[in-house]
């Protein structure tokens, strides 16, 4: 497994640190998950698709930007 090291802001790490908390996680497993949430979409963009979050009928918020 490669290591590397990555400086965050302050912010940044409160966030990973509560979200590491709440879900009784690592912050480098929540830096994985959401790397390969990002693959997934970047992937999608490329295909053309739309990325949001829904209600499961319809969505609600498209996410622009990536």
């Amino acid at each position: 497994m490669a290591r590397f090291n990555l400086n965050i802001n302050d912010e940044l790490d409160q966030t990973l640190e509560r979200i590491a908390d709440q879900t009784q996680s690592t912050k480098s497993e929540i830096l994985r998950k959401a790397l390969t949430l990002y693959t997934v979409a970047y992937e999608a963009k490329n295909q053309g698709k739309k990325i949001g979050l829904g209600d499961g009928k319809q969505m609600t918020t498209e996410i622009v930007g990536l």
